[in-house]
């Protein structure tokens, strides 16, 4: 179904979860909360995500995302726990895992769009405008929200009431 070879599936079933866990912390919170429940099910289902993807690339720039996603989880993850950061520690962040996010999204709507539906896929060229428009947008949303949480972030000076609401 859809051309998916099992390891294939490993990946996709493994990382799915991020997708609607990101939307809810995003909604709830501006951002993702790595110190809460959802927080820890968007990590491991990212890093299942971003490791399993050396088994299924076929471009050499999955490769790039799928290093580059681990590097930036495991940083937004490692960073909040460095008190000598201190204040820009909350930044930091915010600001890598919003970039996970995006890098997780980037992605999923390219392989949505070339085998969706199956057999006659939306895309077939990864030079398409439907798919470069999309890419796009998706470039302006990361840009937009990572804006929107930093000024949300400069607003509420007191972080530690934001991730005990977790």
């Amino acid at each position: 179904m859809f051309g998916i070879s099992p390891p294939g599936w490993v990946h996709t079933l493994g990382s799915l979860p991020a997708i609607p866990l990101a939307i809810y912390m995003f909604a709830r919170h501006g951002r993702i909360i790595p110190r809460s429940a959802p927080g820890t099910a968007y990590f491991f289902s990212m890093l299942i995500g971003a490791a399993t993807v050396f088994l299924v690339a076929h471009q050499p720039v999955s490769y790039v995302i799928g290093v580059v996603t681990i590097v930036l989880l495991l940083a937004g993850y490692g960073i909040g726990r460095i008190s000598r950061f201190g204040r820009a520690g909350r930044y930091l962040e915010t600001i890598l895992l919003s970039l996970t996010a995006f890098l997780l999204m980037l992605p999923t709507v390219t392989e949505i769009l070339r085998r969706i539906p199956d057999g006659h896929p939306f895309v077939t060229d990864l030079n398409a405008p439907l798919l470069l428009g999309a890419q796009a947008g998706l470039l302006a949303l990361l840009i937009i929200g990572v804006t929107a949480q930093i000024i949300h972030l400069r607003r509420h000076a007191t972080f530690k009431t934001i991730d005990r609401k977790c």
